[in-house]
C-alpha cells in the first residue's frame, strides 16, 4: 500500500554519493516521469532498455536510485541490506516528503511489535470476515444505480471506483460511510506529491488521524463496530502501542487501502472499457475474471512515485554502485513491462499464464492487502459486466481527465454511457 506523507523539509538532505550536482554536470532526470493512468511514461521504458538502475532527482530535491528491471527489483526486495526501517530518519533523502512518525512507514511491524498484526492479517486475508461477497456486489450495485439515475454519461470513477473503495475500507474499519466524502478529500490531499503547502499537509494528517483517534475512542468495548476497534480493545489489554500510534496507524490502513483500491479500480476500468472483446469474453464466463484482474494487475499504470527502500551497506546493484544511506526507487509499473519477465508485455493478455507480476510486492515485502484487491476486484468487475453489458466509454481514451501529482494515480473522471 502507498504510505501516506508528511511535510518536506525546508531544505532538502544528502547522502555521501547524493550530493549536489556540479555546474558541469547534465541535470538528472526528474522522477516521476508522469502521474497518468493511460500509459507508462516512456521514459520508464527507455531506461528500462538502456539504464535499468539509473540516477534521478526527486520532488523532495534529493538524489535516488531508479530501478526498471524486473530481476534487480525482486532483488531488492529480497535483499536485507535494502531497508524501509531507516526510512524516517531525519537525514535521509526523501522521495516526496520525509514521514512524520516511524509508524506511518512501518505500520505492520509497529503492529507485530504490539501483538496486533495478527488481527489485521486476519482481516485482509482471504476470507475477509468484515467483507462478505454478497454484501460487495450490492454495494456495487447501489453505486452503479445511482450513476444511472443521474443519466448519462455517468462517472465510473466516482460511483464504481471510488465508491466500492470507500464502501469496503468502511465497512473494513467500522466508519460510518456518510463521513466517506469527508475521509476521501483528506486522503486526496494526503497523497498528493508537491501541490499542499507543508503546513496543510501536517494540518491534513493532523483531522484524519484525531478522527480515527475520536472514533476508537468512543466505542463499546467487546462490541466491536470493525477493525479499528478491535484493535483499539486489544491495544487496551496490551498498551503495546500508544493512543497517538495506534490513531496513525488506522488513518494509514483508511489511507493507503482507500486511495491504492480506488486508483487500481479506476485505471483497470479504463483498461477494460478500450477492450470490449475482452468484456464479452469475461461475461460470458465469469469465472475466468480472477486471472482478467492479475492481467489487469500487471499492466494498469497506478505508481504516481515509486517504492523506496534504503541502502544499508555499500553494494553492487545492476551496473551501479550504491552506497550507505542512498535511496532506491522501485518502479512497479515499469518491472511490470520487462520483457525480461513477461512475453509481449505490451500486449494485454487476460489469460496470461503464469503472470508473476510484481505489482503487490515480492518475497517478504509483500503487500497485505493483496487479498482485499484482488478478492474484491473479482466481485466488483463481475457485477459491472453484468449490470450494464453495453457500457463503454464516453470520450475518446486521450480525453479522460487524471489528477496531477498524485502517488496513487487517479482519473479525475471516467465518463462512460451504456
Amino acid at each position: 500500500m502507498t504510505t501516506p506523507q508528511a511535510p518536506a523539509p525546508t531544505s532538502s538532505s544528502a547522502s555521501a554519493s547524493a550530493s549536489a550536482e556540479t555546474p558541469h554536470e547534465e541535470p538528472l532526470p526528474h522522477y516521476p516521469f508522469s502521474t497518468r493512468g493511460d500509459r507508462l511514461a516512456p521514459e520508464l521504458t527507455e531506461l528500462r532498455g538502456r539504464c535499468p538502475v539509473a540516477r534521478v532527482s526527486t520532488n523532495s530535491g534529493d538524489q535516488a536510485w531508479l530501478v526498471t528491471g524486473y530481476e534487480l527489483t525482486q532483488h531488492v526486495m529480497r535483499d536485507r541490506a535494502y531497508a524501509r526501517s531507516v526510512l524516517a530518519a531525519a537525514d535521509s533523502p526523501a522521495q516526496d516528503a520525509p514521514i512524520l512518525a516511524p509508524e506511518l512507514l512501518d505500520a505492520m511491524n509497529h503492529l507485530q511489535q504490539a501483538g496486533l498484526r495478527d488481527e489485521v492479517l486476519k482481516a485482509l486475508g482471504r476470507n475477509q470476515p468484515d467483507l462478505p461477497a454478497d454484501w460487495v456486489e450490492a454495494a456495487t450495485h447501489e453505486g452503479l444505480d445511482a450513476m444511472i439515475r443521474e443519466g448519462s454519461p455517468g462517472d465510473l470513477q466516482r460511483h464504481f471506483a471510488e465508491w466500492v473503495a470507500a464502501q469496503c475500507m468502511c465497512r473494513l474499519l467500522g466508519l460510518p460511510f456518510e463521513d466517506r466524502e469527508w475521509l476521501a478529500v483528506r486522503a486526496d490531499l494526503d497523497l498528493t506529491m508537491v501541490t499542499p503547502t507543508h503546513e496543510e499537509l501536517a494540518r491534513n494528517w493532523e483531522e484524519i488521524r484525531a478522527y480515527m483517534h475520536e472514533h476508537m475512542a468512543t466505542r463499546r468495548p467487546g462490541h466491536p463496530r470493525g477493525l479499528a476497534d478491535r484493535l483499539a480493545d486489544l491495544n487496551a489489554e496490551h498498551q503495546g502501542l500508544t493512543g497517538h500510534q495506534l490513531s496513525n496507524i488506522v488513518s494509514v490502513l483508511f489511507v493507503s487501502g482507500y486511495e491504492d483500491f480506488a486508483s487500481f479500480l479506476g485505471v483497470a476500468a479504463f483498461n477494460l472499457l478500450q477492450r470490449p472483446d475482452v468484456m464479452s469474453a469475461v461475461r460470458a464466463r465469469p469465472e475466468t475474471m480472477p486471472q482478467c484482474v492479475e492481467e489487469l494487475l500487471r499492466c494498469s499504470v497506478v505508481l504516481g512515485n515509486a517504492i523506496p527502500r534504503f541502502v544499508t551497506q555499500d553494494a553492487q546493484l545492476g551496473d551501479a554502485e550504491v552506497k550507505e544511506g542512498d535511496m532506491v526507487l522501485l518502479s512497479l509499473d515499469a518491472v511490470n513491462y520487462d520483457p525480461a519477465a513477461f512475453s509481449d508485455p505490451e500486449t494485454f493478455d487476460p489469460t496470461r499464464s503464469p503472470n508473476p507480476h510484481l505489482r503487490f510486492g515480492y518475497g517478504r515485502h509483500h503487500c497485505p492487502g493483496a487479498h482485499l484487491v484482488r478478492r474484491q476486484s473479482d466481485v466488483a468487475f463481475r457485477v459491472l459486466l453484468e449490470r450494464l453489458p453495453g457500457i463503454r466509454l464516453a470520450v475518446p481514451p486521450a480525453e479522460v481527465p487524471w489528477h496531477p501529482n498524485r502517488m496513487a494515480i487517479m482519473a479525475a473522471g471516467l465518463p462512460v454511457t451504456w
